[in-house]
């Protein structure tokens, strides 16, 4: 019988072993575990792991939640273009960014130059089930969470696949999900070894990780 930890052990080493060049940015919506698996590979990876609503409530001094209040959506997204801007410009790391980073176009544009995007792509169902663990969404308690998630899922998604990578968030062990995503990595490392995608269509179309059995 194979031992488990022996095995744990040694997927850790194959992931530290890859050389990524520069920052790997996660994308996807909230729920999706971008945090949860940007730790453990950040760990797999050898790499530091930031959180940039984290940084951008301690460069603000204020959550991001009163920016919002305060200033408005477009001052936020300005004040997080910036911050992202500022991360990439420095060490390779794993970078969890917001929901809604991934869909301003120069944010989009700053992160497709400068580090290698992967969206941790979650169904609905799923979503659903792991922000009802939670109540500080402050964007579902506007209304129906299915409802919210679903229009988001609708508008975000399409722009979300311009991701070099795109692995599937399930339910169950972090741990599969964390593995299927240093395969990514490793097959888009393989094909690209700066790091950065020749063409969009090209990093999206054959750097996909789907579930087991699709």
């Amino acid at each position: 019988m194979a031992d488990p930890i022996r095995q744990a052990s040694a997927a850790k080493g194959e992931a530290a072993a890859l050389p990524l060049p520069r920052a790997l940015v996660l994308v996807g919506l909230m729920g999706a575990g971008k945090s949860c698996i940007g730790r453990r590979l950040s760990d797999a990876l050898g790499l530091p792991f930031v959180d940039a609503d984290t940084e951008i409530e301690t460069a603000a001094g204020c959550t991001v939640q009163e920016i919002f209040e305060r200033h408005g959506e477009a001052a936020f997204r300005d004040g997080e273009r910036k911050v992202i801007e500022r991360l990439l410009d420095g060490q390779p790391q794993i970078l969890a960014t917001g929901g809604g980073a991934f869909m301003d176009p120069r944010t989009r544009e700053s992160i497709r130059r400068h580090a290698t995007s992967l969206w941790l792509r979650a169904d609905l169902d799923l979503l659903v089930k792991r922000t009802s663990r939670r109540n500080h969404r402050p964007l579902l308690n506007k209304g129906n969470p299915r409802q919210i998630l679903g229009a988001l899922i609708d508008t975000r998604y399409p722009v979300y696949g311009e991701a070099d990578i795109v692995i599937d968030s399930v339910d169950g062990p972090v741990e599969k999900t964390v593995q299927r995503a240093v395969d990514a990595i490793a097959a888009f490392l393989s094909d690209h070894p700066s790091g950065q995608a020749v063409a969009q269509s090209e990093s999206k179309t054959h750097h996909t990780a789907r579930k087991a059995g699709e």
